[in-house]
């Protein structure tokens, strides 16, 4: 009997030993993480609300977030963002401007050889002093200089292919910040699939047009003589003639006038259409300059039609894509370059249906 109560007690006196040093176990890790991160007790978040701390463990690799670069716009998303494409970015350069300033008037010279072989002119010309002219009459600043990052700028590229008749698109174009249409481009009778409204016309002197007061007229200068037509189109007239006739006087806000910067059409020439054809045509030229202005550009009215024709969609053609034959643009390549940057999700095209 002795032994049963003395075998009783151990037992007891073993579990009471256990459940003492386990609880002063408890007590001697709370102390030591107390005083091992006493800096960590009473951190809270940005918001507020209380942080909890866990202590690594030996061995423990902490790695460092990805760096987030801050975006260039707040569109879901930035097409100049950097780093979601690899193409894109090799070839992408935003610090040439696409339009031609006081502060970038002096081409550099390869740039002034390559923009003069264009179309070769007998006499030669002064192109800074004629330039300096013409920035007497029409801005000479760069609008597209400051780009804020909190505003989403959503641009329509208009081409004139015949794929646009039908298609139902002009609400959709008309919803964008940034209209841009080039050479003649009619909307008149055509507002249900090319729309109404235009921000920016591109055009060179042979297919020059008046446009309202609240439109953006971008001279394509391939000559010094088209500057000085502008140049005389805008106050004395006296230009009717450069290889065809042109409109001697031109109605146009000449606030909003801009030129086509030619480092930036040779800079297309050779990073993106890589020399293919004598020299990108007025469409590469506009798709190019709206990803370098505008945050999301879309493209409308490029490209053949549902039936492989690429007349103009306010006429019917019967030479039409006798174009893409003569050298000048290689329409095809071009064509690549587009499918590319919608792959790349650069730009959006929409087709014809």
């Amino acid at each position: 009997m002795a032994s049963i109560r003395m075998r009783c007690s151990l037992r007891v006196w073993i579990l009471s030993t256990t459940i003492f040093l386990f609880i002063m176990s408890l007590f001697f890790t709370y102390s030591h993480n107390s005083t091992a991160y006493p800096e960590l007790t009473n951190w809270a978040s940005a918001d507020g609300h209380p942080v909890r701390f866990v202590p690594g463990y030996p061995g423990e690799r902490h790695r460092a977030p990805s760096p987030r670069l801050p975006k260039t716009c707040s569109c879901k998303h930035c097409l100049r963002q950097p780093g979601f494409s690899d193409w894109f970015d090799s070839h992408y350069d935003a610090s040439i401007s696409p339009v031609w300033t006081l502060e970038n008037s002096e081409l550099p010279l390869e740039v002034q050889h390559w923009w003069m072989m264009l179309q070769p002119q007998f006499k030669s010309h002064n192109t800074l002093e004629i330039l300096l002219q013409l920035f007497q009459i029409i801005s000479g600043h760069n609008p597209y200089k400051e780009q804020d990052p909190q505003t989403c700028q959503r641009c329509a590229v208009v081409g004139n292919s015949g794929n646009l008749r039908g298609s139902g698109y002009g609400k959709d174009i008309d919803g964008h910040d940034f209209i841009m249409r080039m050479n003649q481009a009619p909307t008149l009778g055509f507002e249900v699939d090319v729309g109404s409204q235009t921000t920016h016309h591109f055009m060179y002197p042979e297919s020059a047009k008046n446009l309202p007061a609240n439109v953006s007229f971008v001279l394509v200068p391939f000559k010094a003589l088209d500057l000085l037509w502008i140049t005389s189109a805008l106050s004395t007239g006296q230009i009717r003639f450069t290889y065809a006739p042109v409109k001697a006087f031109l109605r146009v806000d000449k606030e909003k006038v801009q030129i086509y910067n030619p480092a930036f059409f040779k800079y297309i020439h050779d990073r993106w259409t890589e020399h293919h054809g004598r020299y990108p045509s007025t469409g590469m030229l506009v798709l190019f300059f709206a990803l370098h202005v505008c945050d999301e550009v879309n493209v409308f009215g490029f490209g053949a039609d549902s039936r492989g024709n690429w007349h103009h969609y306010w006429e019917n053609n019967r030479y039409a894509g006798e174009f893409r034959k003569t050298g000048v643009h290689d329409a095809d390549f071009e064509a690549q370059i587009i499918d590319t940057l919608a792959r790349e999700e650069k730009i959006k095209v929409y087709r014809s249906t």
